[in-house]
């Protein structure tokens, strides 16, 4: 399919332009306010293409099909949106947006203008993600469980967009949150969230030691803005009676970076640490421990996969924008819980 691209940032350089070639489809515009970074993307790409400064002139071009959209969490929506109702399908990056009302907007958009919506899950598609499902829907009900993401030092672009509330939406909930989340949730057969509770700090907004690979992402800006929180803890209830505990930061006084998801099923536990799975389970009068020999993988390239083979009726989609506007009402009521100190009913 011919697809363009809204913001040859980071993420756009480090995986969307390379992913969309190596995958087959053809890129055929590109879009960014920055004309630097686009001469920078068209030389990625390999051949010309049409660049745009605005993008309501790339979406006014009829030959485009699909749109990935790779800008600032603000951004999400709008332009989401925007390229919906110009008849593009549309591959969002995350979070889906920075507030519940647009998360609905986006909703409904896609449902009138008939084409697909999509917000980037690529935890769900590594080969360790694809295996875990499998695994987790032969093995009955996870009804309890507990995912995060701590950094010892890791903020991402600290002054800048990432930092400024008005733009990112918050801290590390919402910029890691969905990663782990999601793929927690999904695991758990996607109940309905009803109820969260949280807590949010910032204290680290002084610190300027870093040892995570991650806070190279976004610009930074001296003496900018930084008004989100860097840590977050929560806790989830959901309709079927199953509860998450969660933990999201981009800097604390931790042994190490850690990236887990742990569920407790009846029939058996999954345990997913820095992409290593491991399975606890009975068998023969035992428990059992279990390695899957899995990888972490390519998730964003073959989330590009999912996507294509959903628009060509390949495959059956499994990202919703009613899962999408779920994480989102999560996210927005820990922060708020984490404001009025009480629990929120979603």
């Amino acid at each position: 399919m011919k697809v363009g691209i809204i913001g040859v940032g980071g993420i756009a350089r480090l995986t969307h332009i390379s992913d969309l070639l190596s995958i087959g489809q053809e890129i055929v515009a590109l879009c960014d306010i920055n004309p630097k970074k686009l001469e920078d993307a068209e030389e990625l790409v390999g051949h010309p293409v049409n660049t745009y400064l605005d993008y309501n002139e790339m979406l006014a071009d009829e030959e485009i099909e699909a749109v990935h959209i790779c800008t600032p969490n603000y951004t999400h929506a709008p332009l989401s949106i925007a390229a919906l109702k110009a008849g593009k399908h549309v591959l969002c990056e995350k979070p889906d947006s920075i507030s519940v009302e647009d998360a609905l907007a986006m909703q409904q958009a896609e449902r009138e203008s008939g084409k697909v919506l999509c917000c980037i899950r690529n935890n769900r598609f590594t080969p360790t993600g694809k295996f875990l499902k499998k695994f987790a829907d032969k093995n009955g009900t996870f009804y309890a469980g507990r995912c995060g993401w701590q950094r010892v030092r890791g903020i991402p672009g600290k002054g800048g967009w990432f930092t400024t509330k008005e733009k990112s939406g918050g801290g590390p909930l919402i910029d890691l949150g969905v990663h782990m989340i999601d793929l927690a949730i999904y695991l758990m057969g996607n109940p309905t969230p009803v109820a969260v509770s949280g807590c949010t700090y910032t204290k680290f907004t002084d610190s300027e030691l870093s040892n995570s690979v991650h806070s190279m992402f976004g610009d930074r800006q001296e003496n900018g803005t930084f008004d989100v929180e860097d840590l977050a803890m929560g806790f989830i209830r959901f309709d079927n009676g199953a509860c998450l505990q969660i933990e999201f930061s981009w800097a604390s006084n931790v042994e190490e970076e850690l990236v887990y998801v742990e569920l407790r099923g009846e029939k058996a536990g999954i345990y997913l640490r820095n992409g290593v799975a491991k399975l606890i389970t009975e068998q023969d009068g035992a428990m059992v421990s279990m390695h899957p020999e899995t990888d972490g993988g390519d998730g964003h390239k073959n989330c590009f996969k999912h996507f294509y083979n959903v628009l060509q009726g390949k495959e059956e989609r499994i990202l919703t924008m009613e899962q999408g506007v779920n994480m989102i009402k999560i996210l927005m009521a820990i922060y708020e819980s984490a404001k009025t100190g009480k629990e929120v009913l979603l």
